[in-house]
């Protein structure tokens, strides 16, 4: 595997990390990750273009990017790859009338399934997908647990609108899927929150699908209310820092949930994911060294993974809640990877609005929030 990073900051587009590309037509695919406003101005779009001319370009916009060890804002990040033994292919699907989130999924993964498919690369709008509709669609014929990785577009922490696409100038409303296949290639993956969960244990009563009216027989929003104090004149980004952890039925391991929007009006409460009645609930709330560890337990559960390989590639996803409650200190969790992967592994990635990823191995991918969420890649 080859690869080749650039930033563009400020204006101007720079070379980073390189492992030398040395033809671009080689290079089969380009993640690029950044500030909606940049990555939708042509210019843009065509450096890349001119730069890499057959390649798949991948888009997401985002709440932050992540570079080159550091965490940025008004940004873009563009790392290209050049496989030696695998091949890549890429498909964008938009949501509307005729494709919910959960046909989404399952078309991405059924279009994209071959007898060689290794690993499923998922990025989604953030703002109009149910992303546990999606993520059920992407597991719906994954009879091989094909680990499948990725995230959902940012939007800083404005929660309006996100950005994604596939070879175009990106927009709203599209899911991209890269399938990787091949016999060669190693995935390495770990997601943790690192969140204190606290107060009682409380039972959902009345939601459909992401949206939340009430627990334990009472208001949602009002019992949110009490928690948050002052924080409630800023909702629905304060409420990244006090997210909920979730316990399915049938499911001993606990997901996190954070609010994408509220409804006065309706007295309801919009996640990024289902909070199915039945369900029990913790309210969450952060500390800091906890999430920074979070984040080099997670490396040191993705490059387990590999083998005693040293990864290529490695790709952070993590949750613009992260990013604003450690505030000065985000640099620290992007850091704490470091850390594990050492100096000489290039590394790139994005605060997002959720993270797609299993929990284990050999296991269905899922959607959480909260969480650093890290996929390793090792070509042998």
């Amino acid at each position: 595997m080859k690869l080749q990073q650039h930033t563009y900051i400020n204006g101007v587009w720079s070379d980073i990390a390189s492992s030398g590309i040395k033809n671009k037509d080689k290079a089969g695919l380009v993640l690029v990750f950044g500030n909606a406003d940049l990555l939708t101005q042509q210019a843009n779009f065509d450096f890349l273009r001119n730069q890499y001319p057959v390649a798949d370009l991948v888009f997401a916009s985002t709440a932050g990017e992540i570079a080159n060890g550091h965490v940025l804002d008004n940004s873009i990040i563009a790392t290209a790859i050049a496989f030696d033994k695998t091949r890549t292919r890429a498909l964008s699907l938009a949501l509307g009338s005729d494709c919910n989130s959960y046909e989404a999924g399952q078309r991405l993964f059924e279009q994209l399934l071959e007898d060689d498919l290794c690993y499923l690369f998922v990025i989604s709008d953030g703002i109009r997908i149910n992303g546990s509709d999606l993520v059920s669609g992407l597991n719906s014929a994954n009879f091989d647990n094909i680990p499948i990785t990725g995230g959902l577009a940012g939007d800083e922490d404005k929660f309006k609108s996100t950005a994604t696409g596939l070879n175009c100038i990106p927009g709203e409303g599209n899911v991209v899927a890269v399938g990787f296949y091949g016999k060669n290639l190693l995935i390495g993956h770990g997601s943790i929150g690192g969140w204190d969960e606290f107060g009682y244990e409380r039972t959902i009563t009345k939601s459909h699908k992401n949206v939340l009216y009430q627990i334990d027989g009472k208001s949602a929003l009002s019992l949110y209310k009490e928690y948050l104090g002052d924080y409630v004149k800023e909702l629905p980004g304060s409420a990244l820092l006090f997210p909920l952890s979730i316990k399915n039925a049938g499911n001993d391991m606990p997901l996190v949930r954070t609010i994408l929007a509220v409804n006065e009006a309706e007295d309801s409460m919009t996640f990024a994911g289902n909070m199915p009645e039945g369900s029990k609930v913790k309210l969450m709330k952060g500390n800091f060294g906890k999430l920074i560890q979070a984040a080099a337990d997670a490396s040191e559960i993705s490059v387990g993974k590999l083998n005693d390989n040293e990864p290529d590639l490695v790709i952070l996803i993590s949750c613009v809640g992260r990013k604003i409650i450690l505030q000065k200190r985000i640099d620290e969790e992007v850091e704490a990877t470091g850390d594990v992967f050492g100096p000489g592994v290039s590394i790139a990635g994005f605060y997002s609005y959720g993270e797609i990823t299993p929990l284990k191995s050999d296991t269905k991918c899922e959607l959480h929030n909260q969480t650093m969420t890290i996929t390793a890649f090792k070509e042998l």
